[in-house]
């Protein structure tokens, strides 16, 4: 007799995984003789079409054999047995649980703006109906692509033709297709300390990286402009980690170089919204569209479940990208294309930034002061610009000590040695602290941890 406790809400499935899971562990045997279907419902109180579900999955995969006017018997097989369910993690292997996280720093659930993004879900929903089920175009809707160019000439002074654009999945996305358009060969300039996943993601493809120094002023700009590279990656705005802005007459210079070079740059603005002092800064777009590669996401100021991002390609790249890509359907559900195009152009996404920019303001504010409150000696690095600012603790052993102090009240941090891809001087004791996840009175809270454990006192006065 069959014995099995059985999932209320899928019982056929219950039953198929209990008898399968008896076959692959031994405990039913080749030729062992199932019991019927009417005798199995009886069993455990269950209907016969249940059963004979479960039976027919089980017949379908081989498991079992139908014998006629005999029944069902297990099949002769040479089944694995089932791997052993790992224990679960003790206390101490199992990653440290964080009260902040001032690394990933995600946007506070409540300032997303569901009610709206619900009401425009609904409306494209009503509005486009059938439309919704067509192939989408490779550079994606038109829509939405007009939709972004109108926002990039209100908010960065920059007139962009939509059918440059391009949308794609993400940023991780839009760097594969760079790759694919400006060719392997060579070498791609990237920002060391930077983002880990440009590095990471130009080598998944084949690239060589040449890591350029960053300083006070962002990326070195003579070392890129003495470099044979093909392609340079930089944030000239904002860069991360550091937070360091490009004087223009770096960014100039750069610009030179990449013409008489016929090289490339990737202005990689990816938090260019959040400006918070001042007005935002000239993109280097506005200054070379025929070398400059424009690209940005919604990551930071919707969501980076989203995974929606866009490009702007110069003329010749744009080119090539319809070339090779004109017949393929775009990876992004047109859907939610649809629903942000409207979101754009009815101005709820630049109401949206600047509710997040008053909110932003706010938490930068008192995280400026909860630093000055920290009993030991501390120097914040602040430029106005992004969701982030860096915190030099000049008497601090290590970077090591300085993320252990920190996890040891609660709080996740990285320093700038974190992000460096390939070894550089200068960046050792320095915090990075991304405030885009927390909420009013955090900053406040989190000073206070180490007002009264004052731990790094001693070691750094």
């Amino acid at each position: 007799m069959l014995t099995y406790q059985l999932d209320d809400d899928n019982k056929y499935y219950s039953l198929y995984k209990c008898i399968r899971g008896d076959i692959l562990r031994g405990v039913l045997k080749k030729g062992d003789r199932l019991p019927s279907k009417r005798a199995l419902a009886a069993d455990l109180g269950i209907s016969v079409t249940t059963v004979r579900i479960a039976y027919e999955q089980l017949l379908a995969e081989g498991y079992i054999l139908s014998k006629e006017r005999s029944g069902y018997f297990v099949a002769d097989m040479a089944a694995p047995p089932l791997p052993k369910t790992p224990p679960p993690p003790s206390g101490r292997e199992a990653a440290p649980a964080f009260a902040y996280d001032l690394v990933s720093a995600p946007l506070p659930p409540e300032l997303f703006p569901f009610s709206v993004w619900a009401r425009l879900m609904r409306s494209v929903l009503t509005g486009e109906g059938e439309h919704l089920l067509e192939r989408v175009p490779c550079r994606g809707d038109a829509s939405l692509r007009r939709e972004i160019a109108a926002c990039l000439y209100r908010t960065r002074g920059v007139t962009v033709d939509p059918d440059s654009i391009v949308v794609g999945a993400g940023a991780e996305y839009l760097y594969d297709i760079v790759v694919r358009l400006v060719g392997r060969e060579g070498l791609y300039a990237v920002e060391n300390p930077g983002h880990t996943k440009i590095y990471s993601t130009y080598c998944m493809n084949g690239v060589r990286c040449l890591p350029v120094p960053v300083g006070g002023r962002g990326a070195d700009c003579n070392f890129i402009t003495h470099s044979n590279a093909r392609l340079v990656h930089i944030s000239p705005s904002h860069q991360f980690p550091t937070g360091a802005v490009m004087p223009v007459a770096d960014r100039l210079k750069i610009i030179e170089w990449a013409r008489s070079r016929g090289a490339y740059i990737v202005e990689d603005d990816y938090d260019s919204e959040f400006r918070l002092v001042g007005k935002p800064l000239q993109s280097m777009l506005g200054l070379c569209p025929d070398r400059v590669i424009y690209l940005n996401t919604f990551s930071r100021s919707l969501a980076p479940s989203m995974r929606m991002g866009y490009m702007v390609l110069p003329p010749e790249l744009l080119k090539r990208y319809l070339a090779v890509f004109s017949s393929s359907a775009n990876v992004v559900p047109l859907f939610e294309q649809k629903a942000l195009a409207a979101m754009i152009g009815g101005g709820h996404f630049e109401r949206h930034i600047n509710r997040l920019k008053t909110h932003y303001r706010a938490i930068r504010r008192e995280v400026v002061a909860a630093v000055a409150r920290l009993p030991f000696a501390c120097e914040v690095g602040d430029t106005g610009s992004g969701l982030h600012l860096t915190v030099r603790f000049p008497g601090a052993p290590s970077d090591e000590y300085i993320r252990e102090e920190a996890a040891k009240r609660g709080v996740n941090l990285r320093c700038l040695g974190d992000y460096l891809f390939a070894p550089a001087e200068g960046h050792g004791g320095v915090a990075v602290i991304n405030y885009g996840g927390l909420r009013e009175g955090d900053a406040a809270r989190i000073a206070a941890l180490f007002l009264y454990q004052t731990g790094i006192k001693r070691t750094c006065p």
